[in-house]
């Protein structure tokens, strides 16, 4: 699946310090060799170079959690 740039994501990297956390996706880079990457932001910071296999598409639900 790839996403889109303002696509809601959890991160899945247990070398990240946002590791299960829902961000947003700003920006796709694909390189020469068609792989693509993603930079997620966070409410604490951003996270660049996010290969897709470590991104997850967000429940629509949990924004709608303050309601």
């Amino acid at each position: 699946m790839s996403f889109e740039e303002d696509d809601r994501v959890v991160l899945h990297d247990e070398h990240s310090e946002f590791d299960g956390e829902t961000g947003t996706v700003t920006q796709t880079m694909e390189s020469m060799f068609g792989d693509v990457t993603y930079t997620i932001s966070f409410e604490d910071g951003q996270e660049a170079g996010v290969p897709e296999d470590a991104l997850e598409a967000a429940d629509e639900d949990e924004d709608d959690d303050d309601e």
